[in-house]
């Protein structure tokens, strides 16, 4: 194996193809049952070893590294010869807003210039940590609406013990109000468990299609109730990296909202198609429409453009919320157009996975 080459001449000890080969296998094993992750990059910025982890990170295109500041800490430990530490930030796709801390531990491996990398993903305790500050306040206030609703519908109902009529019309606003609160519950621990659980850090291949037709099926009571027709043209699909159920939440959410704020005997379009590299996937919908001032604040955690129609469809005001993290977190993006009384598109934007092979450093010596 040619990255040991060097360091056996220098030893003066000649190791037969055998033992060249299970020093190999141990180091990679070694690597791989290692927390962090890894790589190995050859002179030329040749990465010839990766661990599992490392193609979620967008460091890597087509097998060779494209961060510039990771490449600049591997050469100047090339230059000096001596292990090297750093923190660098990277977008978490082409597109959206989203980075990825990752600190850094690299050591020179063989005197020709072969260096070990290390890999720790810091942004998820970042990231977490951020969101818990500001979430419970959030929650909580939005939690006292219905208990408080709740117990004065019981009041009411005790008042109220001697009437029948009465008594049935409260218990019947109680139930409403209980739905409400079960909504929300729901809708908070699916926000949680999205903003305490980095998709990319246990990502795999998922194909849009099924993600699309998924959400449509999950939907399909709520338009049939509605009478409203949901169509679907896959003008392309694709497949990203990620997690296939948060996904399917995320355009759920989106076909939902679509439906809830059309009204009866109308349509809602999906589409997806592959733009530059990304996949976009639009609902389309004839609904009321968001005014352009409100456009900024809808992705907000329980933001309401119109609170009376959100109590009359159950809206927990979360929904664009969870749209927005699942879409961030797997390096995209989501958009949004509308007009009010035409309606409103929503675009979710994806980096495609194209899969990339590491080369073999027996191909690299063959080259």
């Amino acid at each position: 194996m040619g990255i040991w080459r060097n360091r056996q001449s220098h030893s003066g000890t000649d190791s037969s193809p055998s033992q060249t080969e299970e020093i190999t296998e141990t180091l990679r094993s070694a690597l791989l049952a290692n927390e962090d992750d890894s790589l190995i990059v050859l002179p030329g910025d040749v990465v010839v070893f990766q661990s599992p982890g490392i193609a979620t990170m967008g460091i890597l295109r087509e097998g060779r590294l494209e961060a510039e500041e990771l490449l600049a800490l591997i050469r100047q430990v090339r230059r000096t010869g001596e292990l090297r530490r750093g923190n660098i930030e990277i977008p978490r796709g082409p597109i959206g807003e989203g980075k990825r801390t990752l600190r850094i531990t690299a050591s020179p491996l063989t005197s020709s210039g072969a260096v070990l990398v290390y890999v720790n993903d810091e942004s998820e305790l970042e990231r977490v940590d951020a969101i818990r500050r500001d979430f419970v306040a959030n929650v909580s206030h939005e939690l006292k609406t219905p208990i408080g609703a709740l117990m004065l519908l019981s009041e009411a109902v005790m008042g109220a013990k001697e009437n029948p009529a009465e008594v049935a019309k409260f218990a019947s606003k109680m139930q409403s109000e209980a739905r409400r609160l079960s909504d929300l519950v729901k809708e908070i621990i699916n926000l949680s468990r999205l903003q305490s659980h980095d998709p990319l850090a246990s990502a795999y291949e998922v194909e849009i299609d099924e993600v699309i037709r998924e959400a449509i099926d999950q939907s399909q009571s709520n338009a049939e109730a509605r009478h409203i027709e949901v169509s679907y043209a896959n003008n392309g699909s694709a497949v990203v990296i990620g997690d296939r159920d948060q996904l399917i939440m995320s355009v759920h959410n989106l076909i939902e909202n679509a439906i809830n704020y059309s009204p009866e005997r109308t349509k809602v379009s999906v589409t997806s198609q592959l733009v530059d590299g990304l996949i976009e996937i639009s609902v389309t919908d004839q609904g009321i429409g968001i005014p352009e001032s409100e456009q900024e604040r809808i992705f907000e955690r329980f933001y309401r453009v119109d609170p009376a129609r959100s109590r009359e469809t159950g809206g927990t005001g979360l929904g664009l919320s969870i749209v927005k993290h699942v879409t961030q977190n797997h390096g995209g993006e989501v958009k949004v157009w509308s007009k009010p009384g035409v309606g409103s598109t929503f675009a979710l934007r994806l980096p495609v996975y194209i899969e990339s092979e590491t080369e073999s450093i027996e191909e690299v010596e063959q080259r």
